[in-house]
């Protein structure tokens, strides 16, 4: 059960790209999910919240450097790349709005098994991922309102109370599980559970969000393609080569500079495809940059995964 919950995750990269193609050949399959978006985000969030134990938080206490210099790299780097990558393609403010979003979201739990794969330091990347999903309860609201305020309007404060519902309360709700877990007989046993299930459980719900939306703007990603794939492709590439730039610059060690290009390059799309849903229905384009993201980390991150493991 373990080991094939393992593969599940690990092929996460293979089931996003099956998943968009077959939603694109078949979007009357993955349409129905619509009403499930936000909802089935939250699930991941309590998955998330489920795997946390108290000594997570202890040892952020003693690395704090590592850490900090991660999630500002995260929150600096990707979110004045996505400004920029939307200002220099001359993007359309719907499509620069949902670029800038995604850029502003933390990084996606999927980097912690790319990490693994590319034999980075995972214990860091969950760490890093840990901390920037609770900053981005604020900073993912602020930075919208800041970068993509000035080209289409932005709700900030209706962006912090989905963020307070959809992510920061079931973090609360699966640490408050946790620890409850752990005044059991056995806890062992419910968390390795917990740990081989929680992933694929995580998988599959992204690749419904994405899916999903691929179904859904079809035609309208059909007909912004040039512009759309190619701005969404350089964000990536930002991301992940300035991540591991700033780390050598600082003489970080391989493991980390691995880590932290992987926790940069990858965003949480399907926070960032929720969001948009919820808060720029009436931008039809918005979620776009959302759903191509997710296939375009999942691709690069599993390269360099590929490219650094045999290195």
């Amino acid at each position: 059960m373990t080991k094939w919950c393992a593969w599940v995750a690990a092929a996460f990269p293979l089931w996003i790209v099956l998943g968009c193609l077959w939603a694109w050949f078949q979007p009357e399959a993955w349409a129905w999910f619509a009403p499930w978006i936000r909802p089935g985000l939250g699930l991941i969030m309590l998955g998330m919240g489920l795997t946390l134990r108290v000594a997570d938080f202890v040892e952020v206490g003693r690395q704090p450097g590592a850490v900090l210099a991660g999630v500002a790299a995260q929150f600096l780097i990707m979110p004045t790349s996505g400004w920029g990558v939307a200002k220099l393609f001359a993007l359309s403010p719907e499509l620069a709005l949902g670029l800038i979003l995604v850029a502003c979201c933390p990084g996606g739990t999927a980097s912690n098994v790319i990490c693994y794969l590319a034999r980075a330091s995972v214990a860091l990347s969950v760490l890093m991922t840990m901390c920037s999903t609770f900053a981005a309860v604020g900073l993912t609201p602020l930075l919208t309102k800041l970068l993509a305020g000035k080209v289409l309007p932005v709700d900030a404060w209706g962006l912090f109370q989905s963020m307070l519902v959809i992510v920061l309360l079931p973090l609360v709700v699966g640490i408050a599980v946790n620890t409850g877990v752990g005044r059991m007989k056995r806890p062992e046993r419910v968390r390795a559970w917990v740990d081989a299930v929680g992933p694929v459980v995580s998988v599959v719900v992204i690749v419904l969000i994405v899916g999903c939306i691929v179904a859904l703007k079809k035609d309208l990603i059909a007909a912004a393609a040039a512009p759309l794939f190619i701005s969404v492709l350089v964000l990536h590439a930002l991301g992940f080569g300035v991540g591991y730039g700033v780390m050598w610059l600082f003489r970080k060690p391989v493991a980390m500079r691995r880590t932290a290009s992987i926790e940069v390059g990858m965003q949480n799309s399907g926070l960032g495809a929720a969001l948009a849903t919820k808060h720029f229905a009436e931008f039809a384009l918005a979620p776009v940059p959302a759903a191509i993201s997710a296939v375009y980390h999942c691709i690069i991150g599993s390269v360099l995964a590929a490219w650094w493991r045999r290195k």
